[in-house]
């Protein structure tokens, strides 16, 4: 290490800057701080800084600002900005304002001594290359430092894209798609595959690709080494001469790159070059991307296996997050759908109540044409619409008679209820919504909170008409089921005063195609 320099650190986290402060002054560094850009400027008044490091996101003169500054004054100095969000907009920003790297927090201390050491000898070979400018040898280390600058730009562009467009995935699937079409794009193949591939599934299993060439997948006339013409092959054909080098993969367990192939490895001669890399999870295999090129245009590089190396990676955490995040759902869902088995256990009139709700508004929902994503929150709060009734005493909730009007006050605090009981998880913001306003009427007089017409939820609307119809065709505490035409005629009549007239539509045109089950019926139906 390059000791007796000065080092700026500039952060609006305290902790960071005490930590840095004590670990470079250790090392030999004289270490200034300071807690936002304001105050580094007047440091940079009256100190000769030897390099700066600096956070983007800082009250009073943010990062960006302080690059800026420091480029205009000191051209020399060299700033590496650390920040915990990155985005390509900032990316060229800090860039264009002479800042040198480009650090994602978290970030260790190694790895900020690392960058410090490298940009310390570039900044001597800068201010070398301003010293000798006008020797003749001075042009060609300038070229060379500015052709490293451009590619550093180029990496953390490619890397950044790598990092961010995991992020909105929401199925394994996704991300399996998503990764061949990102690996085609990044290293210019024809074509990329994804292969499971572990202790469950023996042989190679594709379950993604992408290709360059859509109407032949990529692949064109191949020729010998001789460059005579090679009959073509079937894609059947090439893809299992990749098969042994996929199990080979999976047992060396470190990636492959074949930048020339010349057919010693059985390998297809139609492939020109090839990578494969095995994607982990857990430290365990779970399959294997490839990358081809059939043209002898391009041949993969060390870099390209670089790139396919760190997709996966970020590939494997996007898979790890999704697994560990469904498991917390099914988890909290099937302990939450335990609690609604035990209230319908308290009363046998009400068994598999919420399941026929749901299966109702669920029908009600596809007919309406809502989205995929509504359809998945009303399974959800169709299951869960009565677990507020655990808060209800058994005395009231099972009364055979007709209930008092305090006592009815008492069931009315049920959607509360529920939907505090959903609310403490955090998941389900909707969900909670939904199963709130599950008994609000369309003509202002339901509960909790006597909402109106389009400001009850669609989705609570929705779930009210296949409760009110479940509640009235099954035997409750208090009374028999109703017959059949006599529950429509209700639906009817309730149409415009308690029930949404169009979801009310809906649902007698889905009643009179047999959509709906009538299990339940009894002789005067």
């Amino acid at each position: 290490m390059d000791s007796g320099k000065k080092i700026l650190f500039v952060d609006d986290e305290e902790n960071i800057l005490s930590i840095a402060h004590e670990y470079f002054k250790k090392k030999g560094f004289q270490v200034v701080t300071a807690k936002n850009g304001r105050e580094a400027v007047k440091i940079l008044e009256t100190n000769r800084i030897d390099c700066c490091f600096t956070d983007i996101n800082m009250p009073e003169m943010d990062g960006l600002e302080l690059a800026e500054y420091i480029h205009m004054k000191d051209n020399t100095i060299p700033v590496v900005v650390m920040t915990g969000y990155p985005s390509m907009e900032n990316t060229l920003k800090t860039l264009k304002n002479g800042v040198v790297d480009f650090l994602i927090k978290p970030v260790s201390l190694n790895q900020m001594e690392l960058c410090l050491q490298r940009v310390l000898r570039e900044r001597q070979l800068f201010v070398e290359n301003i010293l000798l400018k006008k020797e003749v040898e001075s042009k060609g280390r300038l070229e060379k430092l500015n052709k490293e600058l451009l590619e550093k730009v180029e990496e953390l562009h490619i890397l950044n894209k790598i990092m961010s467009d995991f992020t909105t995935l929401s199925t394994s699937i996704n991300v399996f798609r998503h990764v061949t079409n990102l690996a085609l794009e990044i290293t210019h193949s024809d074509e990329t595959r994804f292969y499971v591939i572990n202790e469950a599934v023996q042989r190679p299993f594709e379950v993604a690709a992408a290709f360059k060439n859509q109407k032949d997948g990529g692949f064109e006339q191949c020729e010998n080494t001789t460059g005579s013409p090679l009959k073509f092959e079937s894609r059947i054909g090439s893809l299992r001469s990749l098969e042994p080098l996929v199990m080979e993969t999976v047992s060396d367990e470190i990636p492959l790159l074949i930048s020339e192939n010349n057919g010693a490895r059985g390998l297809s001669l139609c492939i020109r070059s090839l990578m494969m890399v095995p994607l982990k999870i857990r430290e365990k295999i779970f399959g294997v991307l490839t990358a081809t090129n059939y043209k002898d245009s391009y041949h993969f590089n060390e870099k390209d296996l670089y790139y396919l190396s760190f997709m996966t990676q970020n590939a494997a955490h996007a898979i790890e997050n999704l697994a560990l995040y469904e498991n917390i759902y099914e988890n909290l869902f099937a302990t939450l759908y335990a609690f609604v088995k035990a209230l319908e256990a308290r009363d046998a009139y009400t068994q598999r109540h919420s399941n026929r709700v749901t299966e109702i508004s669920l029908l009600i929902g596809k007919a309406l044409g809502i989205s995929r994503e509504e359809l998945d929150i009303l399974n959800v709060a169709g299951r869960l619409h009565d677990i507020g009734k655990i808060g209800i005493r058994d005395d009231i909730l099972l009364k055979p008679g007709k209930l008092t009007a305090e006592e009815f006050e008492k069931i009315k605090e049920h959607p509360v209820i529920g939907a505090e009981i959903v609310g403490q998880l955090g998941l389900w913001d909707r969900e909670q919504q939904i199963i709130r306003c599950h008994h609000e009427r369309w003509d202002g007089k339901g509960y909790p909170d006597g909402l109106r017409r389009d400001n009850i939820p669609l989705l609570s609307r929705i779930l009210f008409v296949g409760d009110s119809y479940d509640a009235m065709a099954s035997d409750r505490a208090y009374r028999k089921r109703m017959p059949q035409q006599t529950i429509l005629r209700v639906l009817e009549q309730g149409a415009e005063s308690q029930f949404d007239p169009e979801i009310v539509k809906i649902f007698l045109r889905l009643y009179k195609e047999g959509k709906i089950s009538t299990s339940y019926d009894d002789s005067e139906s």
